[in-house]
Order: C-alpha cells, then structure tokens, then sequence
C-alpha cells in the first residue's frame, strides 16, 4: 500500500547501468560431494534439479515482533513474522537439497513498513547525520547473512528518498533488480535489470539461471516527490519483452522473474498511469521465454499459479508469499541436458509456513542490539492521553481518535497556507488504517501514535471544488456494501466491498455529510454541509491529504490534479506526535466532532 517522502544525493552515480554490464553472472557453489563422485566427464548427468526459494514484501520484519503492540506477533491465523524464522527455511532447504542446488530471491517492498524501518531511515539513518557515519541498514545485514541472490525493487523502497535507497544497496552484497526503474533523463537503467547465476553440474555445462527484477510503475505516483524529474517507471510487459530476450541470447537455461507486481491484471491508481499495476500475469501471458515469476505487491498467498503463454502455448508458473515473512516459495525446477543444453523438463511451486521453526540464532546474535534499541524508543513517552481513543469502530463511525489525524493534518495545513489560501475553507480526509489502533488513557507512548498512523506518508493541501469534493467522497463510499432499508447491517460484512481496503477508505473532517448505504454507488453522500450551509458545487476547498493520495493513490477523482496549497516533507506521524509532545495532553474534548455518519435511506445506522 502507500507511500511517503525522500531524499536524493548519490542518484546520478550510479544511474545509468547499462544492460549488459548488469548481466554480471553469479555462481552457485560446486556440486554436493556424495553426488559429484558418482560423476564422470565420460558419463556427465542427464537431469539436474534445483530450486529457487522466494520471498516479498518482508516490510523490515526481521523478528516475530509487532512494534505497535510491544509483544510477540499474533494474529488470529497464527501466522508468524520476520525473516529470522525464514531464514531458517531458508537453511532447511540448503540441507536438505544440496547448497549448490537453492538461490533465493526477494520480489520488493523492504525498507519500510515498521518501527525498525523507520529508526533507520529518520531517526538514526543509515546515510549518516552530523558528519558521522551510518549504521548498517538490519535488513542489508540479515540478508546477507541469508545469502539472497538478488531482490526486485518494490514501491516502498522509494519511501525515505534516494539516498536512503542507494545507502541500503550499498550494503547489500547481492543486486537489487529493476528493468523498468529507468534514469528520467537517459532512460537508461538506474538499477541492474538482471543478474546471472550459474548453478554448477559436475561433468556437464552449468545451468545459467536469467534473474530479472521489475518493479511497479504506481512509483511514479506514489512518490513522485521522491523521483519526478531524477526516474520514470514503465511497464512490466514492455520491459520484459525487452530483456526476456537478452537473457535468452545470453545462453540462460532458465529465466525467472521477481515481479513487484500482483497477478490478477488490476490497477488502483485509474488510468493516471498508461501501465497496469498488478501486470505479473499479463507478463507471463505476452513475454515469451519466462520460467516462472516470483510475484509480490498485493500481500496475499498464492501457493502455485499457472499461466499459459499465449504466443508459445507454454505455461509459466507463478507464487506470491504473502507478505512479512509470513511464508517461503519454494520453486522447484527439474532440467534435462539435450544436446549440449539443459531443457526445463517439470517444475512446481509451493509455499512453506516457518511459524513452526525457531529464529534463526545467527541473526538474533547479529540484530538483537537493533531491535532491543527501537523497542526502547517506540516506548519512550510523549505525553498523556485522557481516555482511551480505540480505531475498531472507525470504519463505520466517526470516533474521535481519527479525529486527532484529522485535527494534526488542518492545523498543520492552515499554518502554512498563503494569506489568500489561508481564506478559503479548510477540510482533511484520512483513512483507518489498523482497527486495532487504540491509544490509551493515560501515558502515551510513540508505538501508540505509530500504531494508529502505520505508513510513512507526508502532508499536503490542495484545491477541490464542492462539486469535487462530492465525487470524491462518493468513490470512499463504495467502500461499503449496498444494504437495503428494513435490512439489519452487520458490520462484519458491511465494508470492503470492490476490494476496496480500509487504507483505502477516506473519511473527511471540516464538512459534515450522511453516508446512505441503502442506495447504489453513486449516489450515497447527503446533506453535504459546511459550517451548517450546504455545500455549492463552485466553492472552493482546501483538503488536507497525505502524499500517497495527493499523488492519485488508490485512484480518487480529481485530488491529483487539483491545485497545490501546501506541502510538507514531515511524516503526518511525527506530526502527531509533536502536537501530543507540545500540548502534553491528548484530550479529545479539543478535537472531537461526529460529523458524518451512515444512514439506510435518511434512518441512522448507529
């Protein structure tokens, strides 16, 4: 999901890669003792197997650890996180298959997505501050201890700026792959498009291993701060039809692509973009020459998925792993050398669940420092709250702890407004992102301001007209299932309709306005009001919205292209807490104010 603000600084070194020098192969270790002295040159192998192990959208989990909750993960699925249990997978597999026979490989999204991502990124970042040098990013150094042999960019990346992201692949001793992260101004590539490996056969050719990373074009607008001007980001299709071939004429046996991508062909950003957000099938279906597809992007399992080529007819074999840690694929491919070659023959795919195997020691003995070091400053107090403010409502009630997002985002706003713009009326949208959200009566601590504000996003204002904003808030109200008059609404199935996500679901403070889920999409917002006066379609508003929306995330009319009143670098987060750590105490009686609410034809639901 979302997206935030950045940096930029060692950019133009290292911009413009060409393809051919980031063919530069890697090699997988001699062939397992036991197998390779039952093998002569007079007699080389037939068959050969190996496997390619994957994972995505790790999202800096390294231990099975929530930050926001300051215990062990636990979710109802009993699912674990981090990749210390799967890298004891990871070594399960190496045993088990030989070392020589398993390359692993990550499809994106590493950097960012909890407390430890962000100590390392803002609060004592791995560029440096004050003339001093960084430390090393906990994600370059439990990857490598992993031994990855090559990662897909992912849209998080870009998060913290482009200085952070060429810190963290300068730390990391394996290449992190995008064909279609492109120099703005060359077109040439600014990271590596693909690696080589060879897995070695005793007695016969190796077997050349084409790794090709893709990453996704919604980067262009989800950080568009962060990259407008510095890269361009086409789509996965085109640049696979490009170096799908390379990789072929550069002798590869088998080509295997880490896509951040999903695979069901959807886009959330409309048509703001010409490329398709979740494009892995479409790869597979119109890129001749591919093996298989580590997919990653859209945080679901998907165990095995075949795609057949419409130009070849052959299938293609795809696997996404969920997200966090929480699963391993594991490709499985068997060859025969025909003629001198070695020819794909079989290949399979599934996922593994480490949440019955212990942390790998190895990386607890390396980061444990790390973790117990952000762990100290989630905790550190920043004043007092008094009641407790909980989100589990927030997807259908307006309650006062997102009234507090609300509250930091106008205030901010309306500071930094010009004298004209400061006359116009003020608003703010923002979504429930964690119904699990609470901040306590009581002491207030960072982890609990964190857990309400999960992502990294940055602030802006910007122009919409009543009319505007109208459609605006009839495309967040198909988030809800249309249910009719005289039907009871239950809200276990009342949201989410359209695969429409809670972050993607945005509420707005400043004008008041009826939801009538009764009625069909479209045609839900009633008595939208300002100050208690109907809302003309030609008035004119400031909207305070983060960055990820501002930028056309999750595909709002008109907030992308409307007028800039404002805009921050400051993460909404840190804004919030900075206001808690000004006033001292969080004291809804400031800011709360229900001013929508869901009705079933004019009736009030709750």
């Amino acid at each position: 999901m979302p997206i935030t603000p950045m940096n930029r600084r060692e950019f133009m070194h290292k911009s413009a890669v060409t393809g051919a020098a980031a063919a530069a192969a890697g090699t997988v270790a001699a062939a397992a003792p036991a197998e390779a002295a039952d093998r002569t040159p007079e007699h080389p192998p037939r068959t050969w197997s190996f496997s390619i192990l994957g994972t995505t959208d790790l999202h800096s989990h390294v231990f099975d650890w929530d930050y926001y909750t300051d215990a062990a993960y636990k979710d109802s699925k009993g699912n674990s996180v981090g990749v210390a249990r799967v890298a004891t997978l990871v070594k399960q597999q190496r045993e088990a298959k030989g070392e020589d026979r398993v390359l692993l490989v990550d499809a994106g999204d590493i950097i960012q997505g909890t407390s430890l991502a962000y100590y390392y990124a803002r609060v004592d970042p791995i560029t440096g501050a004050d003339g001093k040098k960084g430390p090393q990013h906990p994600m370059a150094v439990a990857m490598n201890h992993m031994r990855y042999d090559a990662a897909a960019l992912g849209n998080h990346e870009f998060n913290y700026g482009i200085d952070v992201l060429r810190k963290f692949e300068s730390q990391c001793r394996f290449p992190l792959l995008g064909a279609n992260a492109l120099d703005a101004k060359t077109l040439r590539p600014a990271f590596r498009p693909y690696t080589v490996k060879r897995v070695r056969v005793p007695g016969a050719p190796d077997i050349k291993v084409g790794i090709l990373g893709l990453t996704n074009p919604g980067i262009a607008l989800w950080d568009k701060d962060n990259v407008s001007g510095k890269m361009v980001f086409p789509g996965l299709v085109e640049q696979a039809k490009k170096y799908v071939p390379r990789l072929r004429a550069l002798g590869c046996d088998v080509v295997f692509l880490t896509d951040h991508s999903g695979l069901d062909g959807s886009t959330s950003y409309g048509d703001a973009l010409p490329y398709v957000e979740n494009a892995s099938n479409l790869v597979a279906e119109q890129v001749p020459g591919i093996d298989a597809i580590l997919v990653g992007h859209t945080h679901v399992e998907v165990s095995s998925y075949t795609v057949k080529n419409e130009e070849t007819g052959e299938d293609v074999l795809l696997s996404e792993p969920y997200c966090w840690g929480y699963r391993l694929s594991v490709f499985d491919f068997e060859l025969e050398l025909r003629r001198g070659q070695w020819k794909v023959t079989s290949k399979k795919a599934q996922t593994l669940n480490p949440n019955g195997v212990d942390e790998d020691p190895e990386i607890t003995k390396l980061l444990q420092a790390d973790h117990e070091l952000v762990v100290k400053y989630v905790n550190t107090p920043v004043g007092t709250c008094t009641q407790d403010l909980s989100a589990a409502e927030a997807c259908w009630k307006d309650v006062p702890v997102m009234d507090f997002i609300h509250e930091v985002q106008m205030k901010t706003v309306a500071a930094g407004l010009s004298t004209s713009d400061a006359a116009l009326p003020l608003i703010s949208v923002a979504a429930p992102f964690s119904r699990t959200a609470d901040i306590p009566a009581g002491d207030v601590t960072i982890r609990d301001i964190a857990g309400l504000y999960i992502y990294d996003n940055t602030l802006y204002g910007k122009k919409l007209t009543g009319a505007q904003l109208k459609d605006y808030l009839e495309y967040a109200a198909k988030y809800y299932h249309q249910v009719p008059s005289g039907t009871a609404v239950d809200t276990a199935t009342l949201t989410n309709a359209n695969s429409f996500w809670d972050y993607m679901y945005d509420t707005a403070a400043g004008v008041s306005y009826d939801i009538d889920i009764a009625q069909a999409e479209g045609s839900r917002i009633k008595n939208l009001t300002y100050n208690g006066t109907a809302v003309a379609d030609d008035q004119v508003f400031v909207v305070a919205v983060n960055n990820y929306r501002a930028n056309g995330g999750s595909g709002y009319p008109h907030i992308a292209a409307a007028d800039i009143a404002y805009s921050s670098t400051n993460e909404i987060r840190q804004l919030m807490i900075d206001y808690v750590t000004a006033k001292g105490a969080l004291d809804p009686t400031d800011f709360a104010a229900a001013n929508w609410k869901l009705t079933q034809s004019g009736t009030p639901v709750f």
